[in-house]
C-alpha cells in the first residue's frame, strides 16, 4: 500500500486535486443557489452535468484512445472548466438571471464532465495490478473531495460564489500537475474511422455482453436515488440544527477512504458479485436511516455512503479495466460515465427534485416518506442484480472479458 504512493506520487496528487476542484463545486451549489434566490433552477442546474455527460465524455474518450494522448486531453480541458467555473460563479454573484446562469453552468458541465474518466484512464495506464493499487489511489481523490469541502467551509462560502471561485483555482493546479503526468499515448491509429467511431459511439458495443450491461446498468440505476443525495441532504440537515453542512457531508467521503483501503482485499476474497450486492445493501440502509428523521440516523445514512459509493462504482470501473480490452479504456470508463452521470443523474435530478417538490408544503418536507421511497427502489435494484449477474466469462467478441480471475 505505502509502495503504491511512493511509486506513483504524481496519480496521488492528480487524484487530490481533482477531488477538491470537483467537490469545491458540486456539494455547496445547492446552498448558493438557494442564497441567490435561484432555488427553482436547482434541479436544472444539477441536471447540466447529467446532459454534458451524454454528449462531452465518450468524445473526449475516443479522442483519447485514438487521436491524442489521455495527458493531453485532459490537460485541454482542466483548462476549461477552470474559465467556465469562474464565468458561471460570476453568473450568479452579479444575479444574470436564471438563463444565463443555467447556460454557464451547462458550458461548464460540458467541460468538466469528460474530466474525471480521463483521469482514471491515465492511473489505470500505469498500475500493473488495478485490483490491489487503484483502491488506495483513488482513496487519496476522496481526500481531495474531503479537503475541497472543509476549504469551502473553512472559507464561509458554503452558500457563496466564492466556492466557485476558489475550485478555479484548484482546476488550474490540476492543469498544471498534467506536466508532471507520464505521457501515455493512444493506441489506435484514427485512420479510416467512420462518425461513429469517432464520436465513440462503437463504445455501445461493449453491452452486448451480458455481465458488462448489468454492471452498467446497475451502477446507472443506482445513481437515480443517490442524486438526491447532495442536494437535499445538507437542508434535511439544516432543519435538524446541524451547519456547515458541507463538512458534515464529509463523514461519507470518511467511510469511502476506509473502503478503498479495504476493496483489494475484498476482491482478493470475494466474488465481484457479492461485493457490488454489499455495496447495494449498504445502499438500502443508507436511505433507511435518513428516513428515520433524526440527527444521529442521517449522519450514520452519510457514513454508510461511502461504502456503497465504493463497493458499487469503485468496483465497476475496476471490473471495466479487468475485463474490458486496454483499447477500449477511455471509451469504457467514458460509457459507465454516460450512463451513471448522463442517464442516471438527470433521471435522478428531475425525479427525486419533483418527488422532493411533491412531499414539501406548508408544514415543510415529508423526510420519512422522501427517503424510504428511495431505500425502497435500491431495495427493487438490489433483486434484479443478483438475479441478472452471473460473472461467466463470456464468448470472443467486441468488447469481450479480457481477463478472468477467481474474483470474477
Amino acid at each position: 500500500m505505502k509502495k503504491t504512493f511512493l511509486t506513483h506520487p504524481e496519480l496521488a496528487v492528480l487524484f487530490f486535486l481533482h477531488g477538491a476542484a470537483l467537490s469545491a463545486w458540486f456539494v455547496p451549489l445547492g446552498r448558493v443557489l438557494d442564497s441567490h434566490e435561484l432555488g427553482s433552477a436547482k434541479p436544472m442546474a444539477y441536471a447540466a452535468s447529467a446532459i454534458a455527460a451524454f454528449v462531452s465524455p465518450l468524445w473526449f474518450g475516443a479522442m483519447a484512445d485514438r487521436h491524442a494522448s489521455p495527458v493531453k486531453v485532459l490537460r485541454g480541458l482542466a483548462l476549461a472548466t477552470a474559465a467556465s467555473m469562474s464565468l458561471a460563479s460570476a453568473a450568479i454573484h452579479w444575479k444574470a438571471g436564471p438563463g444565463l446562469t443555467l447556460l454557464a453552468i451547462q458550458v461548464h458541465s460540458l467541460c468538466s464532465s469528460p474530466t474525471w474518466p480521463l483521469s482514471c484512464t491515465v492511473v489505470f495506464a500505469r498500475l500493473a495490478n488495478s485490483k490491489h493499487e487503484f483502491g488506495p489511489l483513488r482513496a487519496v481523490g476522496t481526500f481531495g473531495w474531503m479537503a475541497g469541502c472543509w476549504l469551502v467551509s473553512a472559507l464561509g462560502a458554503d452558500a457563496s460564489p466564492g466556492s466557485g471561485f476558489a475550485g478555479s483555482l484548484i482546476w488550474l493546479g490540476v492543469a498544471a500537475m498534467t506536466w508532471r503526468l507520464p505521457k501515455v499515448e493512444a493506441p489506435n491509429s484514427s485512420e479510416g474511422l467512420t462518425l461513429r467511431q469517432r464520436l465513440g459511439l462503437d463504445a455501445l458495443d461493449l453491452l452486448r455482453v451480458s455481465d458488462h450491461r448489468i454492471v452498467f446498468f446497475t451502477a446507472a440505476l443506482l445513481n437515480v436515488p443517490l442524486a438526491a443525495f447532495y442536494p437535499y441532504t445538507p437542508p434535511h440537515l439544516r432543519e435538524l440544527g446541524l451547519e456547515r453542512t458541507s463538512a458534515w457531508m464529509t463523514l461519507g467521503q470518511i467511510t469511502e477512504i476506509a473502503a478503498m483501503f479495504m476493496l483489494g482485499g475484498l476482491i482478493t476474497r470475494w466474488r465481484l458479485k457479492w461485493i457490488f450486492v454489499a455495496g447495494l445493501s449498504c445502499g438500502v440502509l443508507r436511505f433507511a436511516l435518513c428516513a428515520l428523521d433524526q440527527r444521529g440516523f442521517i449522519l450514520g445514512g452519510i457514513a454508510l455512503h461511502g461504502f456503497s459509493y465504493t463497493l458499487v462504482f469503485i468496483t465497476a470501473q475496476i471490473y471495466i479495466d479487468e475485463r474490458i480490452d486496454p483499447a477500449w479504456r477511455a471509451r469504457a470508463q467514458a460509457l459507465l460515465v454516460l450512463l451513471t452521470s448522463g442517464f442516471g443523474n438527470l433521471a435522478g435530478y428531475l425525479g427525486t427534485g419533483w418527488w422532493h417538490a411533491y412531499l414539501t408544503g406548508p408544514q415543510g418536507t415529508r423526510w420519512s416518506l422522501y427517503w424510504a421511497s428511495l431505500a425502497a427502489s435500491v431495495g427493487f435494484l438490489l433483486v434484479l442484480f443478483l438475479v441478472a449477474y452471473h460473472g461467466r466469462p463470456d464468448t470472443k467478441r467486441t468488447g469481450r472479458t479480457r481477463t478472468t480471475s477467481p474474483s470474477d
